[in-house]
């Protein structure tokens, strides 16, 4: 279980294949951790790919953390990590709010980032996450878990999970900070980012609306409806490996 210390923080991080030439660099999403793509996705694209995982801030094994949980700070967490790895440019993908943060990345330090892949990245001005966050107990997450794991965690394992989420929803800036940005989409760099983007949502996802307005914003970006719903890397994982791999091999070509 890797550790490394990044501006006074303990961070988790996970590597396959680090003597890849090129490297892919997976964010995960609130309430998840770098597992999200540990098991299936990531072994995949380390066939070809150095893979970098690593859990957010007070998410996993990382350390908690009171504040910073807006997107100028968990990308400032990101480009000093990838400073630690001594990374200057690398393909991006990012789950959910990772999603979030891997787009605020790219806009931030486009040069850092070679392609860009967002799963089921939400509009911010949407109000489920927000709602979500403020209704937030130990029943919501086990019902959570129970629409999206296949194999479900034990008793200790829940009361982690639950400890983990109970002190981000009430001991952290979460909610302000996510509150900053919700006009996010309406940002004027997005319009003009210059990187290749691929867009996987799923088909009966209720972020699919934050897909097609993403594709209208985004000049060099494709758009794929995958079978699911907002959890389409559980439930596709080797079909989301394949088309983020042949997306950044330069080998996709448009479904």
């Amino acid at each position: 279980m890797p550790i490394i210390k990044i501006n006074s923080q303990h961070v988790h991080i996970q590597q396959l294949n680090p003597a890849a030439p090129e490297t892919i660099v997976l964010v995960h999403g609130m309430l998840g951790n770098l597992s999200v793509f540990y098991f299936k996705i990531a072994p995949i694209l380390a066939r070809h790919f150095h893979v970098v995982m690593y859990d957010l801030k007070s998410h996993g094994r990382t350390e908690k953390v009171a504040h910073g949980y807006d997107l100028e700070s968990l990308t400032d967490d990101l480009m000093n990590l990838l400073q630690k790895l001594d990374l200057s440019s690398v393909y991006l993908a990012g789950y959910s709010f990772g999603g979030l943060i891997s787009l605020k990345m790219a806009t931030r330090f486009p040069s850092f980032v070679k392609k860009l892949v967002l799963i089921e990245a939400p509009n911010p001005n949407d109000d489920q996450t927000r709602l979500m966050i403020d209704s937030y107990t130990r029943e919501s997450l086990e019902n959570y878990l129970g629409q999206t794991s296949q194999i479900q965690p034990g008793t200790r394992a829940m009361e982690r999970k639950h400890r983990i989420n109970d002190y981000l929803f009430h001991e952290t800036s979460i909610k302000i900070d996510i509150l900053k940005e919700r006009d996010f989409f309406d940002t004027a760099a997005i319009n003009k980012l210059p990187h290749h983007t691929l867009l996987l949502y799923g088909t009966e996802s209720p972020c699919n609306e934050a897909g097609h307005e993403l594709m209208k914003k985004i000049e060099n970006s494709t758009l794929l409806a995958i079978e699911g719903d907002h959890h389409i890397p559980l439930q596709e994982p080797i079909r989301i490996a394949n088309l983020i791999g042949t997306f950044f091999n330069n080998q996709y070509q448009e479904i």
